[in-house]
């Protein structure tokens, strides 16, 4: 089957995106790049991968326009394509993941499909077309693949339970010592950002992306604050993009030995040059997060992680 690209006149990529990579030199060719990989609709192969999936990263955004980062757990086939439109998912959120209160009828949401083992991810982004008792339809506005660069790679296998006992729920207002050590130790968290303003036509919408690095990769300034490096990827600029014109993002960090998520909502704000950017070995530019709001919930997450194997990518990468 022939798979055509983006189909519409207007850019896929909205003033923000477009802005960062004329600002870089690539603007005619990551927009000559979009038009042929960037699709209103899924693919056969990114069908079957999704339906192949246990675990799904969501972006969404609250009443109060604070975005959050999510995830969902399940048997594979809970991610299912009625038709290369539609995204079917048959899961309910975990305890105390903020997806509980952002889920609603016609909201801008962003998935990424992600396969830490093989390093696979794909992005859709949408709005919901409904919602169950058992999960939740998703009208597909842009799919596209990404490459494995900076994915950690890591075996998983699914708790008996699917849903778990209750479990302790922490709001979080300053990264306290539990927050601190989860961060300082990680090398893998989700980001989500958004922005939907009607100019921004089919560009409009809310995203989800993945970011890899050394353990200690993010730097904890202080008790609200922390800074990440930010590696050459594929110039896009969808996270910064949505960042030029909506400074607000929310985080989600797993402990991949306890099973605790961490879900942070915030500003940020992006560092483009100077001393603190050539510091960091890799880095070409840095991205600086204030925390909010947060809740940081204890063994939720049913999936039992191997350790990791960290990507090659990461050799030309130094460290703080």
């Amino acid at each position: 089957m022939f798979n055509s690209g983006w189909s519409r006149i207007e850019s896929p990529f909205h003033a923000g995106e477009l802005a960062i990579q004329a600002r870089l030199g690539v603007l005619d060719r990551i927009n000559k790049q979009g038009r042929q990989i960037i699709r209103t609709y899924l693919t056969l192969q990114h069908r079957q991968f999704f339906a192949q999936l246990s675990y799904v990263l969501v972006g969404t955004v609250d009443a109060d326009g604070k975005p959050w980062a999510s995830i969902l757990v399940g048997n594979p086939g809970f991610l299912s394509t009625p038709d290369d439109r539609t995204l079917r998912i048959t899961a309910t959120p975990l305890l105390g993941d903020p997806l509980t209160s952002t889920l609603t009828m016609g909201a801008k949401i962003g998935l990424l499909g992600i396969e830490l083992h093989t390093r696979r991810r794909n992005r859709l982004n949408g709005f919901v077309t409904a919602v169950s008792r058992d999960g939740f339809d998703v009208q597909v506005e842009q799919s596209f693949g990404n490459c494995p660069q900076y994915i950690q790679a890591r075996q998983f296998e699914i708790e008996g339970h699917l849903v778990k006992p209750s479990q302790p729920i922490h709001p979080v207002e300053r990264l306290g010592d539990m927050e601190r050590a989860m961060i300082t130790r990680s090398d893998t968290f989700f980001i989500t950002t958004a922005y939907q303003a009607a100019e921004a036509r089919a560009a409009s919408g809310v995203d989800v992306s993945h970011r890899g690095g050394k353990p200690g990769f993010v730097r904890l300034d202080d008790d609200q604050t922390l800074t990440v490096p930010d590696f050459s990827g594929n110039h896009h600029f969808n996270t910064f993009g949505n960042l030029e014109l909506n400074p607000r993002a929310g985080l989600l960090f797993l402990d991949f030995d306890r099973g605790d998520l961490l879900y942070l909502t915030g500003t940020a704000k992006v560092i483009w040059d100077g001393m603190e950017v050539s510091a960091y070995a890799g880095a070409e530019r840095l991205l600086q997060f204030s925390l909010t709001q947060g809740y940081r919930v204890e063994g939720s997450l049913p999936l039992r992680w191997s350790q990791a194997e960290f990507s090659p990518f990461l050799d030309r990468t130094g460290s703080w």
